[in-house]
């Protein structure tokens, strides 16, 4: 039982390794199927097509990556804690899943509609699971519209390090966005309380 469940997750992660370095159009099925010493009829067997395998990686990767920020920020009931959480769990994702990371926001959209519309799927997900937790004193929209600029505040910094092949240390530069982030979710709720004086 476990075997073809084994084979499926190792086609999974040569074809991540294989679509973020190579790109979509310039991968085959045979290439995958030589990288894994696999038949390209035995990679079919799991995925009927190329499309298939993107998609379902694109799925595989997106929520791999909500889930772990959700959770982290879940494990907090203090709202600082939890930015700070959220964060340094979106950064250490980022720094051990590069090639993941790389495929969602970097190479996705240019690819094809869907493949874009999976992505920004994810990105409203994200955002959707974080509101709830944002403590300010607003309404449930303004919740989820904070929620993107977190979601889109870690993400845009993701791409620049990426992008420029810098090493950082996800938990410092987790904590330095969380900071910042904070201050701006601070001073809304403090806004807000005194122009109701």
């Amino acid at each position: 039982m476990s075997a073809p469940i084994d084979r499926r997750r190792s086609i999974l992660d040569v074809a991540l390794i294989a679509f973020s370095s190579s790109g979509y159009h310039n991968t085959s099925m045979n290439d995958i199927a030589d990288a894994l010493s696999m038949t390209k009829p035995v990679v079919y067997q799991y995925f009927d097509s190329k499309r298939a395998l993107y998609l379902e990686l694109l799925h595989f990767v997106g929520e791999d990556l909500v889930n772990t920020v959700t959770k982290a920020v879940a494990e907090s009931a203090e709202p600082q804690k939890q930015t700070e959480h959220g964060m340094v769990a979106y950064f250490t994702w980022v720094s051990t899943h590069r090639e993941a990371f790389s495929l969602l926001f970097e190479s996705s959209a240019r690819v094809d509609e869907e493949f874009a519309d999976i992505v920004s799927e994810f990105e409203d997900a994200a955002a959707r699971a974080i509101a709830p937790f944002i403590a300010a004193d607003v309404s449930e929209d303004d919740q989820v519209t904070f929620a993107v600029g977190l979601v889109g505040m870690a993400e845009t910094v993701s791409r620049q390090v990426i992008r420029h092949g810098r090493s950082f240390e996800p938990e410092s530069l987790g904590r330095a966005v969380a900071e910042l982030a904070w201050g701006g979710l601070r001073s809304v709720g403090q806004s807000r309380n005194s122009s109701q004086k």
